[in-house]
């Protein structure tokens, strides 16, 4: 039997990740459109990728057969989302590769098949740099035959697609990759803090650890810019925080915790409290810094002064 493949599809979320995910759809000739609630950010793109100008929303999601929505929590996805629905058409997709709850991501899969709509839960992970290059791991839960339908779309954004099974198991993947990164952060963040107390040369610290046993991505990618204290890149600390919340309450709805979500939470609470939520998630070798030498976390605004 032929699969009756999407191949027409408008991005909603034009944010650091959606940006590059939609031009790298445009390469595969599978975008229409783009969509943004900063209205600029769309016509700046549609002008960017010479993409056709629909004469408005109504006729823009009624040209698609999927809609590729990339935001940043749970309200705002629900918000896009019922606003849309009366624009969709009967057997089109929803592909959502937001991070949200599982529960949000059932819910908003149910409101959709009311209306003839099918709904991928599709997180992903990468970062900026994978969404650049069209790298990303992508976890998808949902119907598999709609998930074969989405191959081509998948494709062209990620290098790693699995389909793990009903709605809300690709969000419930992700939360436990989130988990994951959060404890890689703590130790590498940990271990680079007392590297420094050691008096060691980090550079080659993370050079040799590299090479071994601990080598990681994390430690590889942003060993050298924390030794540099650039924290201007990567993945903002507070859409971890923001994630970590979801493995908790993930957590909650088992009866069940795992301290390092816990601690987690906190220590980046901690961080964004004091102004750095836009920083990078290795700023928390700043908090590590401060444990070691028994000082206070320095506020942003005071940091530099």
């Amino acid at each position: 039997m032929t699969v009756d493949k999407l191949h027409q599809v408008v991005v909603y979320g034009l944010g650091a990740m959606g940006r590059p995910m939609a031009r790298n759809l445009n390469q595969q000739g599978l975008l229409i459109g783009v969509k943004n609630r900063t209205e600029g950010k769309a016509h700046a793109m549609q002008k960017e990728l010479g993409l056709t100008a629909f004469s408005d929303d109504a006729a823009l999601f009624a040209a698609a057969d999927t809609v590729l929505t990339c935001v940043s929590a749970d309200d705002d996805l629900k918000s896009i989302i019922n606003s849309i629905i009366p624009l969709l058409k009967p057997g089109s997709v929803v592909i959502d590769c937001s991070t949200v709850s599982p529960q949000t991501a059932q819910s908003l899969s149910d409101d959709l098949a009311a209306n003839g709509i099918a709904f991928l839960d599709a997180p992903v992970s990468g970062g900026v740099e994978g969404a650049k290059k069209g790298s990303l791991s992508i976890m998808v839960g949902g119907d598999r035959a709609q998930y074969k339908r989405a191959e081509d779309i998948f494709s062209a954004i990620g290098s790693q697609i699995t389909h793990m099974g009903k709605v809300g198991q690709g969000q419930a993947t992700k939360a436990v990759n989130q988990v994951m990164v959060a404890g890689v952060a703590q130790a590498v963040c940990s271990a680079l803090a007392m590297a420094e107390q050691c008096k060691l040369d980090v550079k080659k610290v993370v050079e040799v650890l590299s090479a071994g046993a601990a080598g990681n991505w994390f430690l590889e990618n942003r060993g050298q810019t924390m030794i540099k204290d650039q924290f201007n890149l990567g993945f903002k600390l507070d859409l971890l925080l923001k994630d970590l919340h979801i493995c908790q309450s993930t957590l909650d709805s088992m009866d069940a915790s795992l301290p390092l979500v816990q601690n987690s939470i906190e220590d980046y609470r901690r961080l964004s409290e004091a102004g750095y939520g836009d920083e990078d998630i290795s700023a928390l070798i700043r908090l590590k810094r401060c444990l070691l030498n028994d000082k206070e976390l320095v506020p942003d605004n005071e940091h530099d002064a």
